[in-house]
């Protein structure tokens, strides 16, 4: 909420929202996760092997060092011997999860409907990509609110554009990628002299995907403006 100089201020609120839990179990995520962990636990085993302290490795969002227990014994004179060894059970508590997923979801339908949601959301993040990737909606060069809205609504209307475009090339069974797409766009400049556009460049297979779904005569090295006007202009209607 916002407090009286309108800015926004967090607040605690003692309203519960009614969610449900739905499990799923997969035999093929089972066994993905359990290669992938092998893998994990192998090069943890070479990391003891080869390095004299491994907690001195700087850690990753998957650390195989959280399969590495640290083992100290008293030795004669009171001195403390350390050794690195694999923690079994570390293994197998992970392994009782294997295959499991879980969707908290406050959706009220059925549990087959809210996993076909739930499977989609791959292309949400898909979009997101292709905004911080293609469109470099990151970083943002603004200070203003109003420049930063501008910024965004910029991004997301190219987005729009762009996703757009490819679900009508994949219509007509044109499929490209959205770096393939951006680059072609990019590199369709003209020369205008008296009413007379000269493209300065190639036709190529993204180009005549393009053609076969505007009919604008994009692959053509010279257009007249007003050819041109009269083509785009059903398009608007």
């Amino acid at each position: 909420m916002k407090d009286k100089d309108g800015n926004f201020i967090k607040i605690k609120t003692k309203d519960k929202i009614d969610q449900y839990l739905i499990m799923t179990f997969s035999r093929k995520l089972q066994a993905y996760q359990r290669a992938v962990r092998a893998g994990q636990i192998e090069r943890a085993k070479q990391l003891i092997a080869t390095t004299p302290n491994p907690e001195d490795i700087k850690k990753t969002p998957n650390d195989i060092r959280r399969f590495i227990k640290t083992v100290r014994t008293n030795s004669k004179g009171e001195t403390v011997k350390v050794n690195y060894v694999i923690d079994e059970q570390r293994i197998i508590d992970e392994e009782k999860y294997d295959g499991y997923s879980c969707i908290a979801t406050n959706l009220v339908c059925s549990v087959k409907k809210i996993v076909e949601i739930s499977h989609r959301r791959y292309k949400i993040e898909y979009c997101f990509r292709i905004m911080k990737h293609n469109l470099k909606s990151r970083p943002i060069y603004h200070r203003l609110e109003k420049r930063i809205r501008a910024h965004f609504l910029i991004c997301y209307t190219a987005l729009l554009v762009e996703r757009l475009l490819e679900v009508k090339l994949d219509q007509i069974g044109c499929h490209v990628t959205p770096d393939n797409l951006q680059k072609t766009l990019k590199l369709m400049t003209v020369n205008e002299d008296k009413g007379m556009y000269t493209a300065t460049y190639k036709a190529g297979k993204v180009m005549r995907s393009l053609e076969k779904l505007t009919g604008l005569g994009l692959d053509y090295k010279y257009n007249f403006a007003s050819t041109l006007n009269r083509r785009i202009r059903p398009l608007l209607k």
